[in-house]
């Protein structure tokens, strides 16, 4: 029972034997009934685990509000843990998704007796305001925040916003029924295209502050296991999360999608195909033994090879100029038209080769040998919209010798210049793990829209979300001074291999 007097439906599975017992608690509005077989397991390796629907959510009493109760809560479902007969005091909260974020507050709470002991926290999302947006940056956006994350928050919404269960095949079901869903204007009446009342949808999109749980990550002494997927929308979150943190804090990141394991891309090897319950479960007994080392110690794996690296302080950030035969050439549209009638799709790799040029396509030489990205990359551009927003869209993609295309990094940002004034652009295309066999070419892909994955910039200067008219956008790059750094670790040097699961539990 909470302090409110809110009871939270839970489920309890305990070790064989007499204990006590260490604790490890997954707080989920995704249903604790999933996670049986995960409690079993960890139980089998001696802990006391629990499930705990959140407040509002399956059969835990309370109204369902995304992000405002997790605190309390979690203190609260601490506290009663180490008030147990069976328990030895010490507590694990682990979770992934918004399941993290319940982990990572309970660890931020204030007080010490209602504080787990180490906390991990797969592919976190950390708040309203990361979940919804592209993260705004000074000085180049006006907005609350960067550019709307559309698809996967509709997703989210329509599967879990405003209700107690879930429908997972609620998009997909909307989407059956009329493909050209997104295409409606306003966005904002998007809840009642799917077919049901969605009240918090609006609050959403409102949400202007975000959660600051990396920042005040930086207090916390407990120890910290943080996981991400290199293609992973919060895979950037993650590591930020792990460079924030005050204690002892281990970083995992595998070539893989938000399902982490079971969502793993096409450039994994059978090597990078852990056992995370495992791995988990051994650092869980390092972290509440006090046999993890301080500071910050990353893994990383290379996706296009086998290998699992140490996170890398020697990498050297090289330059690919545009309009350069040694770095990127031009092959069209140094000029083109963003048009939100029109829009660059986020979910196709193909690109027009005739008529007028809807962004600007680059692409390098074949690259001689074996190239090692490992770290943040990142874009400069000189450029000029004739509208009062514009939305700049950076995709890389890698073209292997055979022609097949895979996209590498993506970077929005959300600029209000306008008045065809060229300025600089600087376009964070967050963190790249991976190898790129000889003879791949980059192409890289400067647009004004990325759609659906995120919504239409109407280019008048209102509210995508409620914005009813929309204005094609003449953009025009400078390639002298614009460019593409990549995070690459020196051919002189080689990668160091590392066995991910000795390396994050020592």
């Amino acid at each position: 029972m909470m302090s409110d007097g809110v009871r939270l439906a839970a489920d309890l599975c305990l070790p064989s034997g007499r204990g006590p017992f260490p604790s490890v608690v997954i707080r989920t509005p995704y249903d604790r009934r999933l996670h049986r077989a995960e409690l079993r397991a960890w139980a089998s390796h001696g802990f006391a685990a629990m499930a705990q629907d959140v407040r509002g959510r399956h059969a835990s009493d309370g109204q369902w509000r995304p992000y405002q109760h997790e605190e309390g809560d979690g203190a609260a479902t601490v506290r009663w843990l180490r008030g147990q007969r069976w328990s030895d005091g010490h507590v694990v909260a682990s979770g992934s998704s918004y399941a993290a974020y319940c982990a990572l507050s309970a660890a931020l709470g204030a007080s010490s007796e209602e504080r787990p002991d180490a906390v991990i926290a797969a592919v976190p999302a950390l708040g309203l305001a990361e979940t919804a947006r592209e993260p705004g940056r000074p000085g180049e956006t006006g907005e609350p925040g960067g550019p709307e994350r559309l698809f996967a928050r509709t997703g989210w919404w329509a599967a879990h916003g405003d209700r107690r269960d879930s429908d997972e095949t609620a998009l997909d079901d909307a989407l059956a029924r009329d493909p050209r869903l997104f295409e409606h204007l306003p966005l904002a009446g998007l809840p009642h295209r799917l077919g049901r009342d969605l009240p918090s949808w609006p609050h959403l999109w409102r949400a202007q502050r975000r959660s600051d749980v990396a920042l005040r990550g930086a207090s916390a002494d407990v120890p910290l296991l943080a996981v991400g997927g290199s293609r992973d929308p919060f895979r950037d979150d993650t590591v930020e999360l792990w460079q924030h943190w005050g204690g002892p804090a281990r970083l995992l990141i595998g070539p893989w999608g938000h399902a982490l394991t079971a969502s793993p891309g096409p450039e994994a090897h059978p090597k990078h195909r852990l056992n995370l319950g495992a791995l988990y479960v051994r650092w869980a007994r390092a972290a509440l033994a006090g046999q993890l080392s301080g500071g910050r110690r990353g893994v990383a794996a290379l996706g296009g090879s086998q290998w699992w690296t140490a996170m890398a302080d020697d990498v050297e950030e090289t330059e690919y100029p545009f309009g350069t035969c040694t770095g990127l050439r031009l092959v069209r549209g140094e000029q083109f038209t963003a048009d939100p009638e029109q829009p660059v799709r986020s979910d196709a790799l193909t690109v027009p080769a005739t008529g007028e040029p809807d962004r600007c396509l680059l692409v390098t030489a074949p690259i001689p040998r074996p190239l090692d990205l490992l770290g943040p990359a990142r874009v400069r551009l000189t450029a000029a919209a004739d509208t009062p927003c514009a939305d700049w869209v950076v995709r890389l993609v890698a073209l292997d010798p055979r022609g097949t295309a895979d996209p590498v990094a993506l970077g929005v940002v959300r600029r209000k210049d306008g008045g065809n004034d060229p300025a600089r652009i600087e376009v964070p295309l967050g963190h790249v793990a991976r190898r790129l066999p000889a003879g791949t070419r980059l192409r890289l892909e400067v647009a004004g829209h990325h759609f659906p994955a995120h919504a239409r910039n109407p280019h008048t200067g209102e509210d995508p979300l409620t914005a009813t008219r929309l204005l094609p956008s003449r953009r025009s790059l400078i390639l002298a001074g614009s460019a593409l750094s990549l995070p690459v670790v020196p051919a002189r040097h080689r990668v160091p291999r590392v066995d991910p699961a000795q390396e994050i539990c020592s």
